[in-house]
């Protein structure tokens, strides 16, 4: 079947699904598709995804082509033709088969990852997991001594407003099922009341279930403006060497900003940040915990979030652990909720039944009579 619509390109596909349309065939140039990449084009429902990169290199089994294929979102790699030079936003073209047509004539041949090429790919994918995993642990293990002073103490900790000593402290991450953990921590959320960290676009998740972050950390990349407008205290995540190239776009926002200069990534700095300010307990929502995580995030190592899960794992619990530990309290407003609820049936029982209505009439002549009316 042949697709047309517009399209809309960008080669950092987090920044295409802030502005793609529904309908729209989305351009990206996004080597091995990760699930949250992939994720985000499917809530947009676009009509298809074009990829001038390889969605699945065989480096290792990413997520993202399945998903999109299971959620029937027809994806395509390029395999001739340069789309950035010749589509700009809003071009409409045709995919016809392997090819794709713009103004009648052909700009590129394509092809269609189907569910059987998708499963070809990533069988071969998983036969090299285990040299990614050896180069993998190589780089962590290297790293690590280079980052050492995440556990070691010698990082700056910027001063903040917000006070978190001995509170409980969610931080939140756009990372995989971040939307299913944060909405199994709602009622924990709703009555704990903890200090809610976003890390960039995690801020927006916290707002889309709304609630406004206390704190948004992270290089500012994909957190909207009106997060950033709405949030108590913003953090931007700077280089060791102190440049942050984020904290020019909150100043665009006549915002204010402080910055953390520190290595690794931005969510381990967010709970690196709430130990250091005493926090009582941190619960993580859609964090990276493991090797496809952080090769689905382009490292090829994780030396910091080794080290600073080290450091914090007395005080971290992950969501999806609360979500299944944490008991909601009985309050008084759910007993009363309770007992309504089992007096209604009772109450409708009576009302409809003849003897009881009849009952009721004679209770109510007695009375009359009593009162002399």
């Amino acid at each position: 079947m042949d697709i047309r619509a517009p399209v809309k390109l960008d080669k950092k596909t987090k920044n295409l699904a802030g502005r793609i349309e529904e309908g729209n065939i989305a351009i990206i140039d996004h080597r091995d598709l990760d699930e949250v990449a992939a994720n985000s084009l499917i809530n947009k429902k676009v009509a298809a995804v074009i990829n001038c990169e390889m969605s699945i290199s065989g480096r290792y089994p990413n997520l993202g082509p399945s998903m999109l294929e299971k959620a029937k979102v027809n994806i395509y790699d390029v395999i001739k033709g340069d789309l950035f030079d010749v589509l700009k936003d809003g071009d409409s073209i045709i995919i016809k088969g392997d090819k794709i047509f713009f103004e009648d004539r052909e700009i590129a041949t394509l092809l269609e990852l189907t569910s059987s090429k998708i499963s070809q790919l990533l069988a071969m994918a998983e036969t090299n997991l285990e040299i990614e995993l050896e180069k993998f642990i190589d780089n962590t293990l290297t790293y690590a001594h280079k980052e050492k002073d995440f556990i070691l103490g010698k990082l700056n900790i910027p001063m903040i407003n917000t006070v978190i000593q001995d509170k409980q402290v969610l931080v939140v991450v756009r990372g995989q099922d971040y939307r299913k953990d944060l909405s199994a921590v709602l009622p924990y959320i709703k009555e704990m009341k903890p200090i809610l960290i976003g890390v960039d676009g995690g801020a927006d998740a916290l707002l889309e279930f709304g609630f406004a972050p206390d704190i948004i950390i992270g290089d500012m990349d994909s957190v909207t403006d009106r997060c950033l407008k709405v949030c108590k205290e913003i953090i931007v995540h700077a280089y060791p060497n102190g440049k942050a190239p984020g904290l020019e776009r909150v100043q665009q926002l006549n915002l204010n900003g402080i910055t953390f200069p520190a290595p690794g990534t931005s969510e381990d700095i967010a709970m690196l940040l709430a130990y250091e300010k005493g926090a009582d307990l941190i619960v993580a929502v859609g964090t990276h915990s493991n090797m496809i995580d952080f090769l689905e995030k382009g490292r090829k190592g994780m030396a910091s979030t080794f080290l600073v899960r080290l450091k914090v794992g007395s005080k971290l619990v992950d969501a999806r652990g609360v979500s299944k530990l944490y008991h909601r309290r009985i309050t008084a407003k759910h007993i009363l909720w309770m007992i309504f609820a089992a007096l209604t049936p009772i109450i409708i029982t009576l009302s409809i039944s003849q003897p009881v209505r009849n009952l009721l009439k004679l209770l109510m002549i007695r009375f009359r009579i009593l009162l002399g009316i």
